[in-house]
């Protein structure tokens, strides 16, 4: 029997496992990076993403980046108001429709925002640098978890 068969039979050769324990290994070292600079991962997610989708200076709604990041609303809108009363972005309402709140990231959060991608790229780099194909395998989850169409 190969190696390859003999994982076959394990948790070692099942991909929902593996991809278990390297998403959780991959956000301690992600968690890590970011304590010192006062932000959890989901924090970073929407205060980074809400950066990310308002730099055409169209900030996002809440449901527009709940979308974007694959978190729920409630998730989206409790940890926007986490960063709102750290005075790193502003929930606003729309002008057109008074049910939308768009998230304008502060000048302190587009600061915060910059070092906290900076940092999470070093480990993205770190973490994912031993990955034989590093474009093959941005393929590879991509095919798993494909962009929606309207996402800009």
């Amino acid at each position: 029997m190969t190696d390859r068969e003999r994982r076959g039979r394990e948790p070692w050769g099942n991909p929902g496992f593996l991809l278990w324990r390297v998403t959780l290994r991959w956000q301690r070292a992600v968690a890590g990076a970011l304590r010192p600079l006062g932000l959890t991962h989901p924090q970073f997610v929407v205060l980074a993403g809400a950066w990310w989708l308002g730099r055409d200076g169209r900030p996002p709604s809440q449901r527009e980046l709940a979308e974007h990041a694959g978190m729920d609303a409630m998730t989206t809108s409790q940890v926007a108001r986490t960063l709102e009363a750290k005075r790193l972005l502003r929930r606003e309402q729309d002008q057109r429709d008074t049910r939308v709140r768009r998230l304008l990231v502060t000048p302190e959060g587009r600061g915060l925002a910059a070092r906290a991608v900076e940092a999470v790229e070093s480990v993205d780099r770190d973490y994912f640098g031993a990955v034989p194909d590093g474009p093959a395998f941005v393929d590879a989850l991509l095919s798993l978890a494909p962009p929606d169409p309207g996402e800009r």
